[in-house]
């Protein structure tokens, strides 16, 4: 089944090995065939991994557009153990995206890979909005 895909002006396209940047209009076309893709909002780069769950997203991705994944699956289990053992919450999402990789749906993996990142998020607004919570309390009770 192709894939038919719409790019914006300007935005950019990965397809195997090859970037692929739009022209100043919109643009569609269909691919057909077995290749990595990926749209330039998907794309992590290394710089923009700045949290455990989005080195874990670069790591899947990496081996997603490799033509040896298993090269990348070292780096993605310490990546992996140190995510569970600091956010043991993390497991099941981490979980499925072992097996999509193991049964090789590297792309359902990053798709998991992405929720992991939402959820990441989540813990850490969480635990921002209880430290104020308990820096109110602290400072309330000092002017009572």
């Amino acid at each position: 089944m192709a894939l038919r895909i719409e790019l914006k002006p300007g935005e950019r396209i990965l397809i195997g090995d090859c970037v692929i940047t739009n022209s100043d209009q919109r643009a569609q076309f269909v691919i057909d065939g077995r290749a990595a893709i990926l749209r330039e909002k998907d794309i992590m780069t290394a710089g923009r991994a700045d949290t455990p769950a989005k080195r874990l997203y670069l790591a899947v991705q990496l081996m997603y557009i490799s033509h040896d994944p298993r090269a990348h699956h070292e780096t993605y289990f310490a990546l992996m153990r140190d995510l569970i053992q600091a956010a043991p919450s993390t497991a099941p999402l981490i979980e499925n995206m072992n097996n999509q990789i193991l049964t090789g749906e590297l792309y359902k993996a990053l798709k998991v890979a992405r929720k992991l990142i939402d959820y990441e998020q989540e813990l850490l607004s969480n635990a921002k909005c209880d430290a104020d919570l308990r820096k109110r309390g602290k400072e309330n009770l000092r002017s009572a």
